[in-house]
């Protein structure tokens, strides 16, 4: 059986920004290495994680380029041929100076699933298929940066799940609640450490083997 390709597209998270220690997860502790293993060789994960990344909307403040839905199409080319492409994005966008709502952010997740079905692969290469991950809630924190950031959109945060599973299926794609399964770190009230990020890697490897029929 030919190995499955799987690129992981998302932000802080998915790059494995580790809250407590301020520093990147160790490689076999963050999820899309957890999700890889526990396919048991049957799939490849590519991990695209770029801390500040939203779904579709613009962060001039940064220092590189946030916009996933800019980005994407080339990421998209770069690895040609996908089986199965994870969105998960949604916590920036929870910024009040970038969109600062849950149904802003699930009309990103759906312009990121529009580009995804409809971008010119290489060799004829079929469009692959799509799995849309809403975050896991942000949480009360004094962090000095973060605190203040997301204060007032906490409960916006909550609602991200309700509308992402709403789009995932008018466009017929797949859909997994992190909430479920991974807390934030009280810390910086976003971030993950070690238990959570494997978490969402070992939870999501059930709906990933259905969802290619491994």
């Amino acid at each position: 059986m030919t190995q499955k390709v799987i690129l992981a597209y998302g932000d802080s998270l998915t790059f494995g920004h580790y809250a407590e220690k301020e520093k990147r997860h160790a490689y076999e502790d963050r999820w899309p290495t957890v999700l890889e293993a526990g396919l048991g060789g049957a799939a490849r994960v590519i991990a695209e994680g770029l801390g500040g990344r939203t779904t579709a909307f613009d962060d001039f403040a940064a220092s590189a380029d946030r916009n996933g839905a800019t980005l994407l199409p080339s990421i998209l080319s770069t690895h040609t041929p996908l089986d199965l492409v994870i969105l998960f994005l949604g916590s920036n966008d929870m910024k009040s100076f970038i969109n600062g709502s849950a149904l802003g952010a699930a009309h990103g997740i759906k312009r990121l699933v529009e580009i995804i079905k409809t971008h010119p692969y290489s060799f004829a290469s079929p469009a692959p298929k799509v799995m849309v991950v809403s975050p896991p809630h942000l949480v009360p924190t004094n962090h000095p940066d973060l605190g203040p950031m997301f204060a007032d959109r906490i409960q916006a945060s909550h609602e991200l799940a309700g509308h992402y599973e709403r789009v995932a299926k008018q466009a017929g794609v797949g859909f997994f609640d992190a909430a479920k399964v991974a807390v934030a770190s009280p810390f910086d009230g976003i971030h993950l450490d070690i238990e959570n990020t494997r978490a969402i890697g070992a939870a999501l490897v059930p709906v990933v083997k259905e969802v290619l029929g491994l």
